[in-house]
């Protein structure tokens, strides 16, 4: 079991997905998000306000180091941006979930969460913006990708059933 890697636009379902590849898997889980805002003791959204996005990707880089020298046989979730890292495919193998801007946005919106969500992701403040930088990653997500998944319309569940399928192959 190697490790897999999913990467993907912010909002796409990434941690939705993970959540049920767990309960139907032997892999255990790190969101590197959610290690970040726990090396840093605080929240993402504050670490961009107060310090920047390059030193945001500074840290994502010291992870991205440790994911590759210490971690095996687990579930990794990564933020939007994680997939620049250097080192990404010595990390395990790569899973696009990948769905249509407008989709993305759509998804999160239907969420019983939605406003908090959309708070939480200091890149989605400007939807126009957004959309532009969702542009400029998609080609370079499907590029770096071993698997796609087209999570459109798609519960989590399925998702996760045709990640393992589709990973099982390799």
């Amino acid at each position: 079991m190697k490790n897999i890697v999913l990467i993907g636009f912010m909002g796409v379902g990434k941690g939705s997905v993970a959540r049920e590849i767990l309960k139907h898997s032997d892999y255990i889980a790190i969101d590197t998000d959610d290690l970040i805002e726990s090396m840093e003791n605080r929240k993402i959204k504050s670490i961009f306000e107060t310090e920047g996005e390059e030193y945001f990707r500074k840290i994502e880089k010291k992870v991205a180091k440790w994911l590759e020298e210490s971690v095996k046989n687990t579930l990794i979730s990564t933020g939007g941006g994680f997939y620049k890292q250097k080192n990404i495919k010595k990390i395990g193998t790569i899973v696009l979930l990948d769905s249509p801007f407008d989709e993305i946005i759509n998804r999160i919106k239907a969420h019983p969460k939605a406003e908090k969500k959309l708070r939480k992701r200091p890149l989605l403040q400007d939807l126009e913006k957004a959309k532009e930088l969702y542009e400029q990653r998609r080609p370079d997500y499907l590029k770096l990708a071993d698997v796609v998944v087209d999570v459109t319309n798609k519960e989590a569940l399925e998702c996760a059933k045709e990640v393992l399928k589709k990973v099982k192959k390799l």
